[in-house]
């Protein structure tokens, strides 16, 4: 089960940045216009480091890579991350809002032991190799994660949440995002809390929320470190136990018995329709039928519930609802068999269609306007994926189809940093 520590963790000094100036979202939602918008707001935008700019004169000496990890040096010697006297765990709170509903996400950043995935941390999701590789050339250069893993837990005793939700008025940090979302920062560093909240958290399996590469990407680095420090190339800080900083990762960890989290769903822009044929081969194993295009559609699909999907072809004037029969995917592992995005995939789009050409969108209405403007033939709407979905498909050590489901509010990078030196 998981080990979690409290740590000693880098951040920046309120006294000479604003966090509005200097926090980012996480690099993979950072499109290159936005990535220089986050430069021109200040010269210690965490961007700098974590999703820096490539320069055609690049090379194997001089690079992204290595220009984050000279950042990293510099603003500590100027003062502007500075790291804790001793070791914390970090209250993290963010107030969002929600289809015009108030909501509030409350959580710790700690230190998580690495194990191997299954043993103690569950993933849930497919991944891709090419992020992977430029996140473990981060990790190399900078020896720190540099942003969060999210992931949940389930404890219904709720100590660790109670802490938080009890640790103070005035956050250490705060900085607001792009949907206007407040984050905010505290220290936990009283001995009488971190070990109440160790303890609590030592038994509980971690299940990856958001941050399935970043975990994959740790683990890889912790084996190479490993192998360098068996062959006496690496020395390093040695903790009671005998392991070592790169034997963890930073986590965010929220209480899946709290209110506050939540998932979207992301939708399928797919191409290869064969328009005539599409409803004759659906049919099988869905009831379909129209609704205007006035209508919410996704309020619509909610409303009819689990197994239903909305459905938009460029030309159409009105919406196709399907309803699952329930009786398509016997051959499929229980955990999975009854997932809205698994039928999708695997029923509608692999079975049915016969199509591989997915994209993917959040929003409605640009997925449908992309239709239209015949990027794609089709879109196919869904429901979000549950919290207690997360956790049995978990559990059950099978994987969901990648971007199953969408956390939301996405965490912001740079409100701490672990670093593995001493």
């Amino acid at each position: 089960m998981a080990k979690v520590l409290p740590f000693r963790g880098f951040l920046y000094n309120p006294d000479k940045v604003s966090g509005d100036e200097v926090i980012a979202p996480p690099y993979d939602i950072i499109s290159p216009g936005y990535r220089e918008v986050l430069y021109r707001k200040s010269p210690y935008n965490i961007v700098r480091i974590d999703f820096g700019r490539g320069m055609p004169e690049d090379t194997e000496k001089e690079n992204k890579y290595t220009r984050a990890c000279s950042y990293f040096e510099q603003w500590v010697r100027e003062g502007v991350l500075v790291r804790d006297d001793k070791p914390a765990y970090y209250a993290y709170e963010i107030d969002y809002a929600l289809a015009g509903e108030g909501k509030k996400l409350r959580g710790i950043l700690a230190m998580v032991k690495i194990e191997e995935l299954g043993k103690g941390v569950y993933p849930h999701e497919a991944t891709h190799s090419k992020p992977k590789a430029d996140r473990l050339d981060l990790m190399r250069a900078c020896f720190a994660n540099i942003s969060p893993v999210y992931a949940l837990y389930n404890s219904p005793e709720k100590i660790a949440s109670g802490i938080v939700r009890t640790v103070g008025t005035t956050p250490y940090f705060s900085a607001r995002d792009t949907d206007g979302a407040v984050h905010k920062l505290y220290k936990i560093s009283g001995t009488a809390q971190t070990g109440l909240i160790t303890k609590e958290l030592y038994d509980k399996p971690v299940f990856i929320a958001d941050g399935h590469h970043r975990y994959e990407v740790a683990l890889e680095f912790k084996r190479e470190m490993d192998t360098l420090h068996a062959s006496g190339k690496l020395a390093g800080e040695e903790f009671a136990d005998g392991s070592h900083p790169w034997d963890y990762v930073l986590m965010f960890l929220a209480n899946m018995s709290d209110d506050g989290i939540s998932i979207l769903p992301t939708h399928r822009l797919v191409k290869g329709i064969a328009k005539e044929k599409v409803f004759g081969k659906l049919e099988k194993d869905f009831h379909i039928r129209k609704a205007p295009l006035t209508t919410d559609i996704l309020e619509a699909i909610s409303k009819s519930g689990k197994d239903t999907f909305g459905f938009f072809m460029d030309g159409d004037e009105h919406w196709h609802i399907l309803e699952y029969k329930g009786d398509g995917l016997k051959d499929i592992p229980p955990a999975l068999k009854d997932l809205d995005v698994v039928v999708l995939h695997e029923l509608i789009l692999k079975r049915d269609l016969g199509i591989t050409d997915i994209a993917f969108e959040m929003d409605v209405k640009e997925a449908t306007e992309r239709v239209r403007r015949k990027e794609f033939d089709g879109v196919f709407f869904l429901n979000p994926t549950g919290v207690d979905d997360v956790e049995r498909v978990a559990l059950s050590q099978l994987r969901m189809p990648p971007k199953s489901t969408y956390f939301y509010p996405k965490l912001l990078t740079g409100m701490v940093i672990n670093s593995f030196k001493n």
